[in-house]
């Protein structure tokens, strides 16, 4: 039976437990398990953020620019080497990670001329595939999406992990194919995929691959460059703690891109920028994926967030990962199981991300009642299930295991029952 002193002995041997002392903490009873949809403040963020609104927007104004006009790069840079194992001149830093992803996908399918089909999956992050949808009406392509979403569950069927695996893909490429795009880690049952594998699968039928990491990066080891990863985008707000609505980074290789054109053509992206010229010329490198302006306070907030990602070591934020969602499903087997919850989650270490999801035919409620009245903040997503997480540098072994301890009693008690979530937004 895994015991709270467990917990303890695994951080006490945590060579990443000095990072939770770098994070604001404004209520230390909380469990906070919802990292991977937004990460916690680093105190180094608040000094940093203070310090440029007074030394640096507030004293150098528009001169400020002569130092600040490269920061998407220079901080893709480091997005890059810290958590995608990305040499230089392959990320930027900026926008959203939906203009990301737009512009990527058409740009990748511009790039395979004749080519009208497009492939996504049903558990691909929503966005992505109302973007795809989008897409293919605009273009006149044919939107191909395999079949592996979490359906309406009823007690004792087999759950989809949501994985995407070769050999399901395979049979859907043929030399129609303009692109493929699956995101690294499912966001709602935490599968992780293959991305050699399946980037490999997809290259050799003659398409491109977009990678959506938002739910992977800074919790999963990724190896861009080593693994031949074509293009790919994601957010720095999660496992990255660099703040609500910070900028996302967009990856393209430098194998591929001088053949790609971006749809949004911006000035920040034209050959001789401050020459204003009537043409569009966009010039060579990872400058010419960028439309305009960045937000300095966004890539300073990343820098704060990916600069400790990088002193920390990847490797060793995902083997924290990888021991914690371990820790986690040790103890569904052992308090929760016997309660009704079915896990939606691969059991193998080397096929999930920093979550795993947990199933219970009332979990909106039970999620809700967690946050209200026990102090832990876990995530629901519909059909039923409940995520929880480990963000490797400001979580505790002993932050989880008091959580989900709270989780068996809440749900014992059985006053979630008495929930009426109709005027309630779950989130």
């Amino acid at each position: 039976m895994f015991t709270q002193q467990d917990a303890l002995d695994l951080d006490a041997k945590d060579p990443l437990a000095k990072y939770r002392d770098l994070f604001v903490f404004t209520d230390p009873e909380v469990c906070y398990l919802d990292g991977n949809s937004l990460g916690r403040l680093p105190k180094s963020t608040v000094e940093t953020i203070n310090k440029f609104l007074i030394e640096g927007w507030g004293t150098k104004i528009v001169d400020g620019w002569g130092e600040w006009i490269d920061k998407a790069e220079t901080t893709g840079d480091l997005i890059g080497r810290a958590a995608l194992g990305a040499a230089a001149g392959q990320t930027l830093a900026m926008d959203t990670t939906s203009v990301n992803f737009y512009r990527l996908v058409r740009a990748a399918i511009s790039a395979r001329p004749g080519r009208k089909t497009i492939i996504t999956d049903e558990a691909n992050f929503p966005t992505d595939r109302y973007i795809m949808q989008g897409i293919a009406d605009e273009l006149g392509l044919n939107l191909v999406v395999i079949p592996n979403d979490l359906q309406e569950h009823s007690a004792g069927e087999t759950f989809s992990d949501e994985l995407v695996t070769p050999e399901i893909l395979k049979p859907y490429l043929n030399d129609d194919v303009a692109l493929v795009t699956i995101s690294v880690v499912a966001y709602r049952s935490g599968a992780l995929h293959n991305i050699k594998e399946l980037t490999d699968l997809v290259r050799a039928s003659g398409a491109l691959m977009v990678w959506d990491a938002s739910h992977a990066v800074g919790a999963v080891d990724m190896q861009f460059d080593r693994d031949g990863v074509d293009l790919a985008v994601g957010c720095t707000y999660k496992y990255g703690n660099s703040g609500p609505g910070s900028p996302a980074w967009l990856y393209a290789s430098k194998r591929i891109q001088s053949e790609l054109q971006m749809p949004i053509q911006g000035w920040f992206a034209q050959r001789n920028q401050f020459l204003m010229g009537s043409k569009f010329d966009q010039i060579e490198g990872m400058r010419g994926f960028q439309i305009a302006s960045p937000s300095i306070i966004g890539l300073l907030c990343i820098d704060e967030g990916f600069g400790m990602i990088e002193d920390a070591t990847i490797a060793q934020i995902n083997a924290k990962a990888s021991k914690g969602t371990d820790m986690m499903i040790e103890l569904f087997d052992q308090w929760l199981v016997p309660l009704g919850f079915e896990l939606v989650t691969p059991r193998d270490s080397k096929l999930r991300g920093g979550h795993i999801s947990i199933y219970h035919p009332d979990a909106a409620q039970i999620a809700r009642g967690l946050r209200d009245d026990m102090k832990v903040i876990p995530d629901y997503r519909a059909p039923n299930s409940i995520r929880v997480a480990i963000s490797p540098l400001p979580t505790s072994y002993v932050e989880v295991f008091d959580g989900f301890e709270r989780i068996r009693d809440y749900t014992k008690s059985g006053k979630y029952k008495d929930l009426d979530l109709s005027s309630v937004k779950v989130s």
